[in-house]
């Protein structure tokens, strides 16, 4: 009897430990071992020791039986397919008819693409299965939106005020091939436009950082400032690299081909020596718009100064955004700064130039001090001048600018 008594007590010992450092595959083979070494009666008594049910301990007998030890071990599985709890959404066969039932009132997006979304919380579609006799937390209605294609989505500026160009297709396919072409032939392709001006000073800047807790940065109350900048963004799509010219005066078109300038002088001329011509995309509107004079002037002028011709592709109206520098640059910048006071220029300058990018952006910032007078125009006279040639489709959009004829400068 005190055999058996120092036996049991060595099976219970070992059992109070593989209880805590074994997973339950381990667990039920390690007992089956015991109860078959045991013989007749073994499951039961293993059992008891081990406070695991009999027919766990069972089922390890005849997984040993059937597959032998060093096949039951080599397993990766803990459980056989299909063992296990089963999920809510199998437990309640109507989860997912009555989650979109719910939801159907508040559904949003495309219905010929994939991702819905719906302005419901989690918590609240949860108490509407309550109500309906349907018991499903939070985590679980998450899973049951994921199965149903639905996802969470921000505002997104889809609908385009105004008729729609009639053009817009040809004009971004002749945009498509003319930048293909330019990267094929390593000429360089500008994606530029101004991004909006931002307050100089210690205000609240949108997004957040990680602070220490219960130490939030101070900023100022009201966010009346009169100093502003202006950043022109210049992406090339070449090489992923961009430049900006942080402008502290008036967005004019002379300050946009000034900042094209300056591109060309800090890095153009280096990354590319040899080039000849020039493809500049931008938006229809603003300093860099395709019926603006002075930015035509401008552009003849950096022509004639540099000796290289210069396209120019415009995006047709409310199409601004496919512009490669707002999702390429300025939407990565905005990310960089979220939650910083952008307290003077200097700081601006370290936040535009620490931008980067998984995919290897690399973006060099300047600060431009000079100044850019409104309202400057340019004669019918001075027009006649440039040596200017409309191509692609719709003429005006897209042209190639060389210069002045015969070289005349007004």
């Amino acid at each position: 009897m005190e055999m058996q008594q120092r036996l049991a007590n060595a099976i219970t010992e070992v059992c109070s430990i593989i209880n805590i450092v074994l997973d339950e595959h381990q667990r039920r083979l390690i007992c089956g071992s015991l109860a078959k070494g045991y013989g007749y009666g073994g499951a039961k008594y293993i059992a008891s020791l081990s406070k695991i049910d009999q027919r766990t301990v069972s089922a390890g007998i005849s997984e040993l039986e059937s597959q032998g030890f060093s096949k039951a071990i080599d397993k990766a599985r803990v459980r056989k397919k299909g063992g296990g709890r089963k999920s809510t959404v199998v437990n309640e066969p109507k989860l997912l008819s009555t989650v979109t039932e719910i939801i159907e009132g508040s559904t949003y997006g495309d219905p010929e693409r994939i991702l819905l979304w719906t302005n419901l919380s989690l918590r609240n579609i949860s108490e509407e299965l309550k109500k309906r006799s349907i018991i499903a937390g939070k985590d679980v209605v998450s899973r049951a939106l994921g199965q149903l294609g639905y996802s969470k989505r921000t505002n997104q500026k889809l609908i385009q005020v105004g008729p729609q160009h009639p053009g817009r297709d040809e004009i971004f396919a002749f945009i498509n091939d003319q930048a293909k072409l330019f990267i094929n032939e390593g000429n360089p392709v500008l994606s530029v436009d101004t991004k909006k001006k931002e307050l100089i000073g210690n205000f609240i800047n949108n997004g957040v950082e990680y602070r220490p807790k219960h130490n939030p940065r101070p900023v100022n109350d009201h966010d009346f400032g009169l100093e502003k900048v202006a950043p022109y963004g210049i992406f090339v799509e070449n090489d992923n690299t961009a430049f900006v010219n942080l402008g502290t005066d008036h967005d004019t078109s002379e300050f946009a081909v000034e900042s094209i300038r300056r591109w060309w002088n800090h890095v153009g001329k280096i990354n590319f020596p040899n080039t000849k011509k020039i493809l500049i995309t931008c938006d229809g509107g603003g300093s860099n718009g395709w019926r603006v004079r002075l930015w035509k002037y401008q552009i003849a002028l950096l022509a004639e100064e540099l000796g290289i011709e210069i396209h120019v592709c415009h995006f047709p109206s409310g199409t601004s955004k496919w512009n490669k520098v707002e999702h390429r640059l300025f939407c990565y910048i905005t990310k960089n700064w979220e939650g910083k006071p952008l307290i003077d220029i200097q700081t601006v300058v370290k936040l535009i130039s620490n931008t980067t990018t998984k995919g290897g952006l690399k973006v060099e910032c300047v600060e431009d001090v000079n100044k850019y007078e409104k309202g400057v125009k340019i004669s019918n006279e001075e027009m006649q001048t440039i040596d200017i040639e409309k191509v692609g489709p719709y003429g005006g959009f897209s042209y190639i600018i060389r210069g002045f004829k015969n070289n005349i400068l007004f």
